[in-house]
Order: structure tokens, then sequence, then C-alpha cells
């Protein structure tokens, strides 16, 4: 038994519609990264793993960070930027109020139009000493992925665990290929 093309339409729109209702606003950017110790440079041997998530909407960036199997209790977490893959380079953004534990989570929203979010280096090194320097300086390395998160500890002062930020594909993409479909399907 054949659909009819209408009725193949019908049936797919709810998918259409919920593809739709994913779409973030224009301005929202995602980075992501997995964290690992071989990711540290140079590598070490942790067992320490954890996923990192950096949403920037506006003027504000939210960090989302789970770990677990850290070698010793959490003392200091960072945004390091600006430089490629392979190397090392100062805090852009440290996070604050984070817990003392070898598993666990945080969240952090910065205001990144407020100075006192980026370190001293940071804000006059990339960002010529104001804020919105350091903002745009910070939004290129990580659009450039030339950022990345690290947790450190006592056992590994320079990093646990480490990842490199990554532009993750934005949800409109994906709408337009289900759109795309849709339109093959009605084609048929």
């Amino acid at each position: 038994m054949r659909i009819s093309r209408n009725r193949s339409f019908l049936l797919f729109l709810p998918l259409l519609l919920g593809a739709l209702s994913v779409i973030p606003s224009a301005n929202a950017i995602s980075f992501d990264t997995t964290l690992s110790g071989l990711n540290e440079v140079p590598a070490n041997a942790s067992t320490g793993s954890g996923f990192a998530t950096v949403d920037l909407t506006g003027n504000l960036l939210t960090v989302n960070v789970t770990f677990t199997g850290l070698a010793a209790p959490l003392l200091a977490g960072h945004i390091h930027c600006c430089s490629a893959l392979g190397t090392n380079i100062g805090v852009a953004v440290g996070f604050t109020g984070l817990p003392a534990a070898t598993s666990g989570m945080f969240m952090q929203t910065f205001d990144l139009t407020n100075a006192a979010v980026y370190s001293a280096g940071f804000l006059n090194n990339f960002g010529g000493g104001t804020a919105a320097g350091a903002q745009a300086a910070l939004i290129a390395g990580m659009s450039g992925g030339l950022a990345y998160v690290n947790l450190h500890n006592s056992v590994f002062p320079g990093g646990d665990i480490r990842g490199q930020l990554a532009t993750v594909p934005e949800p409109a993409s994906a709408a337009m290929l289900v759109m795309g479909l849709a339109g093959l399907l009605v084609l048929r």
C-alpha cells in the first residue's frame, strides 16, 4: 500500500517541528571537549576523565564540567587561551567554587563584559587591557580551536585532565537537513 505524498508529509511533520524547536537563538555558540590526562602537555598517567561544555550566549559564557577519577581532589580549573593544539598557554578565565573532590561536577556563568573575569595576563596580553578586547580574543580563540579546559590538583599541578574546545555544530544545521529530507519525501 502506497501512502500519498500529503499523508507522508503529515506523518513527518511532528519530527520536523520537533527539530525546529531545538534551534537556539542566533547568537548562541556551543563548544565541548573530552578531558583526559593524555591531552595534557606533556601527557600524564592520570586515570581521570571528564567532559566540558561551554555555551556562549550574547555576553554570557556558561561552563559545565563533569569529572571523575582524578588523582587527588580538584584544586583549580581554567579555560586557557590562545594556543595551538599541543602547546601550553596561560589562564584566560579561572573557575571559582570548585568542589574539592576527585569526582563531581560544576557550572559557572561569566559576564564577559566584566574585566575581573579574565586573568591579568590574558586581559593585558590578549585583550589590550580592556574587557571588550579580552572578550573578542577569547571568543576568537575558542572559535578557532585555540582554547582548552584544564583541571589541576596536587598530584598533577600542571593539569590532571585537559581538553581542547571545539565548536559544536549548531542545531539549525541539523534542522535544515531534516527540512531537506522532508522535501524529498514530499517530492516522492
